[in-house]
């Protein structure tokens, strides 16, 4: 008895599976074209559309989850490549900006010491500041370049913006340079009245020095008398020995500007206050004036 029913059941899945066949075989065959299995079709989808639409929805938050987690590997990956475009479109920029503040300052020295103040005799070595004193004065500075490039003792150092300082010390191929805010810093100078073209024959000199206590602020010491002295007018080497004092620079470097010359000052001191052109904090490179032809090559 019981075997009878298997063959049964057999031959019942065997008659629905040959059905099956059959009726998906023509559906293929017949396509969407309105043949006279069209209405069978629509049966079958009738009955099947419950169950699919019922399958659908049990898996489309899988479905989901898949499709996050491939957004957030894309997303992840993505955004590690912009940051990396990011970093070297940071670092080339910043390698732009500093090539262009150094041909900037290299060009402007060229234009001072090509404007007349380098004396005969002597030619600008350019040479880039490798080192500052610790102090918050920034008295002294290093360079790079030393007797080797005929550097010496007590030559002109200056920026583009003017005058700098002087040669205090020298290797081979450093030297130190006293900046002219140190305490023992003195520069034989003179005032050049502003909106003149010419500095007048009896324009007043002095010393400039630094202020005790106060880096940023110079002094014009000993100011000889003469036309008056205004703020905003340009101090420069004076080229000459004033009083006791040589100069060790030629006639015409720009020091700095006045920036407090009151009458009060000037008859009871013999002095007034200028703010230096140079930029002693933050300049890169310096020309140092030497004598023509007295480095030895090495």
């Amino acid at each position: 008895m019981y075997r009878r029913q298997v063959r049964r059941r057999r031959a019942v899945l065997l008659l629905l599976v040959a059905v099956s066949l059959t009726l998906f075989s023509l559906f293929f065959r017949e396509g969407s074209s309105g043949g006279p299995l069209h209405g069978v079709q629509s049966v079958v989808a009738t009955i099947f559309s419950p169950f699919e639409e019922v399958t659908g929805r049990a898996l489309k938050p899988a479905r989901d989850m898949i499709n996050w987690f491939d957004e957030t590997f894309d997303a992840r990956g993505e955004n590690e490549r912009l940051r990396g475009q990011v970093g070297e479109l940071r670092d080339e920029l910043a390698q732009r900006q500093t090539e262009l503040a150094q041909r900037k300052e290299l060009g402007k020295l060229d234009a001072l010491t090509g404007g007349g103040v380098v004396p005969s005799g002597q030619e600008p070595v350019t040479a880039r500041v490798i080192g500052r004193s610790p102090t918050v004065w920034y008295a002294t500075v290093t360079i790079d370049k030393g007797s080797s490039a005929g550097l010496a003792v007590d030559d002109p150092i200056v920026t583009g913006d003017g005058l700098a300082g002087r040669v205090s010390a020298v290797t081979r191929g450093t030297s130190q340079v006293t900046l002219i805010t140190d305490p023992d810093s003195s520069v034989a100078a003179r005032v050049f009245p502003g909106g003149s073209t010419e500095i007048p024959a009896d324009a007043p000199t002095g010393v400039v020095e630094a202020a005790v206590g106060d880096p940023k602020d110079l002094q014009l010491n000993f100011v000889q008398r003469g036309p008056d002295i205004n703020e905003g007018d340009t101090v420069v080497t004076a080229g000459f020995s004033v009083g006791n004092l040589a100069s060790l620079f030629p006639p015409g470097i720009p020091i700095g500007e006045i920036t407090d010359s009151s009458l009060e000052e000037q008859q009871a001191y013999q002095r007034v206050h200028l703010r230096a052109y140079a930029d002693l904090r933050d300049m890169e490179f310096v020309q140092a004036l030497v004598d023509a032809g007295k480095g030895d090559g090495g």
